[in-house]
């Protein structure tokens, strides 16, 4: 199991950090996604530009404050906690991940993919909050 925690700073209200992410309706700002599909109020699936899918259950929501899910696809399961918080200049998001790999021989890359996956969202993140599409 691999875990990646990350805090980051938007220069603008937590309002609109917890809008942007969390409307999934309005997902154009992914540069990893091509659709997600809406399932019910708690359920989701994102569908990567490459054709790859993953479920989602939300497991917490405190509006402008906690959003948190479980994810799972044929090759991890994990879950995803972002926390929320005003500061002076904005706001500061805390994410925490973690992957657990389905297969053994996978598990040595699973650091480094998060890493890379957090800090792709984060920059698509960054550049919706201060360019809105």
């Amino acid at each position: 199991m691999a875990t990646s925690k990350v805090t980051v700073h938007f220069p603008c209200p937590v309002d609109r950090v917890w809008r942007i992410v969390t409307n999934l309706s309005h997902t154009t700002w992914r540069s990893d996604l091509k659709q997600v599909e809406m399932l019910d109020e708690a359920h989701f699936i994102e569908h990567t530009k490459s054709g790859y899918a993953t479920n989602f259950t939300i497991t917490a929501c405190e509006p402008s404050r906690l959003w948190a899910f479980s994810m799972e696809n044929s090759n991890m399961s994990g879950s995803w906690e972002g926390i929320f918080e005003a500061s002076e200049s904005g706001t500061r998001l805390h994410c925490t991940e973690t992957v657990n790999a389905k297969h053994w021989w996978m598990r040595p890359f699973v650091p480094s993919y998060l890493k890379r996956q957090q800090k792709r969202y984060l920059d698509d993140l960054r550049r919706e909050v201060l360019h809105p599409s």
